[in-house]
């Protein structure tokens, strides 16, 4: 049986990221596409890299065109979803990829969005670990709350990096809940579509630069939610993003502080038991050490990590692709997972090169 989705916010980079992997899912077909201020447009003058689907008109973003979808892709702004996704049916499956749907906490949504908070809604990292590393059965993965699931929401593209980076040792309970650093590097596609005159060529181009230092990144409650949950305790974090010269792609670095009598055999376990079977997440080699470039395009993550006897520290590097892992291959990931598709079904598993 065909499934048919529509995708919202088509004229952008994650939108258009959602149909780039779509359009080569073999049991997707491509329903309505919309947008707002582009409707009218033909979609090859806003992503001409979508060959296949060029001649496809953009209509409106409303309830109605949305509707009589199985699926719904919402790659709208933030603050933007709750209400169009309250119009549509329980039955279809909703994916936002916005922020709207993924804090637990109301009033962390408040403090870091300003506005009424819409609800949580199912966390659309199949990956990150609910807590323990589990028994025999093996480690409880985020993926268990997705089956079946009718609203998903998709993780942040800097708490996709970090997540997959630190949660198997607090899941372990290796690390310390305080004085946990995080510094990731992105791509300027994270920015979105929209012009900014500090994201002109000529302004990014051979530069890097901080934003939303001092914790007023609003991944920062996200990140914290995922690594408390893990934890089972709370976890209090430093987040700082960094704007680098590339278009697409994250460099997390995280560190932690380990518990005493915590080396480098027990961590290491520790991210190879997390991830033993994952066909996405790479723990890779002693020695080697992520580029985002391993993962352009892909749905992967590669991780490595070294302990930092000195300062009894863990170091853990990831990179993802902010736009395919950290946005639309986690959409495409969980949509499978929900529909019961196979997970890596219309995903690419290898990067691009050079």
């Amino acid at each position: 049986m065909t499934i048919t989705a529509a995708v919202s916010g088509a004229s952008g980079y994650a939108g258009g990221e959602v149909l780039r992997l779509l359009a080569n899912h073999p049991e997707i077909e491509i329903g309505a596409i919309t947008a707002h201020s582009s409707a009218g447009s033909r979609l090859g003058a806003l992503q001409p890299h979508l060959l296949s689907l060029a001649d496809r008109e953009i209509v409106e973003t409303t309830a109605e065109n949305l509707a009589g979808h199985d699926v719904v892709f919402l790659a709208l702004p933030h603050g933007a979803s709750a209400a169009v996704a309250a119009q549509l049916p329980a039955e279809t499956l909703v994916i936002d990829a916005g922020a709207d749907h993924r804090l637990e906490d109301p009033e962390a949504w408040f403090r870091f969005y300003r506005s009424e908070h819409a609800g949580t809604w199912p966390y659309g990292l199949p990956e990150l670990l609910l807590g323990g590393l589990g028994g025999a059965g093996g480690p409880r993965k985020q993926r268990e709350t997705l089956v079946g699931a009718r609203r998903i929401a998709v993780p942040g593209c800097y708490p996709t990096s970090a997540l997959l980076a630190l949660v198997p040792g607090f899941a372990a309970g290796l690390l310390e809940p305080q004085d946990v650093v995080i510094v990731s590097a992105s791509g300027t596609s994270g920015a979105g579509k929209s012009v900014k005159p500090h994201l002109l060529g000529s302004e990014v181009m051979g530069s890097m630069s901080p934003y939303g230092v001092g914790g007023g990144h609003r991944h920062t409650p996200e990140i914290e939610q995922g690594l408390s949950n893990a934890a089972g305790e709370a976890v209090k974090i430093s987040f700082t993003p960094t704007l680098a010269p590339m278009s697409r792609g994250i460099l997390t670095t995280a560190t932690a502080r380990v518990k005493p009598g915590t080396g480098i055999a027990e961590l290491r376990n520790a991210w190879e038991a997390a991830y033993a079977g994952e066909q996405f997440i790479h723990v890779l080699p002693e020695g080697q050490w992520p580029a985002t470039q391993m993962v352009v395009g892909s749905n992967n993550a590669a991780i490595q990590l070294a302990f930092d006897e000195h300062a009894g520290r863990v170091i853990v590097s990831s990179v993802i692709d902010n736009l395919t892992k950290g946005t639309a291959g986690g959409a495409v990931q969980s949509m499978n997972i929900a529909l019961g598709l196979p997970e890596g079904a219309g995903l690419a598993q290898l990067g691009v090169a050079p």
